[in-house]
């Protein structure tokens, strides 16, 4: 007599709560005081590490000096990530904070990252 035994392990949910807003101000630095510190103190190297975590390359925001009076990397990369994460805004505000406000978009964007790429970890016993 052969019986097939059937079992199902339970699976993960994970519940996100999308918005269309930033889930941070751009002057909220104290909900990531170690990385605001590191954007202040060195920014070329707070944005080449953003940079990559994000998927892009490692030294792209070096290239922001060629790119004139306004920062056309970190406008991008605003941009992009508006786009990807569907957060309301327009290009012309980008334009403005990544120009006026640079090292606080770059923390803005590396909170939203935080928050926004939540990664499920499966442990096996």
């Amino acid at each position: 007599m052969t019986s097939k035994m059937v079992v199902q392990q339970p699976q993960p949910i994970m519940y996100t709560q999308e918005s269309d807003e930033w889930s941070s101000g751009i002057c909220d630095c104290c909900q990531d005081v170690p990385g605001c510190c590191c954007a202040f103190w060195c920014l070329p190297c707070f944005a080449c590490i953003t940079s990559r975590d994000y998927g892009e390359p490692l030294c792209l925001p070096l290239l922001e000096i060629f790119s004139g009076w306004i920062p056309a990397v970190t406008m991008s990369m605003r941009v992009n990530m508006r786009q990807r994460y569907r957060i309301r805004g327009t290009m012309c505000r980008d334009c403005v904070i990544s120009t006026f406000c640079c090292a606080c978009s770059w923390c803005q964007m590396s909170r939203e990252m935080k928050r926004r790429n939540v990664s499920v970890v499966m442990v096996a016993r």
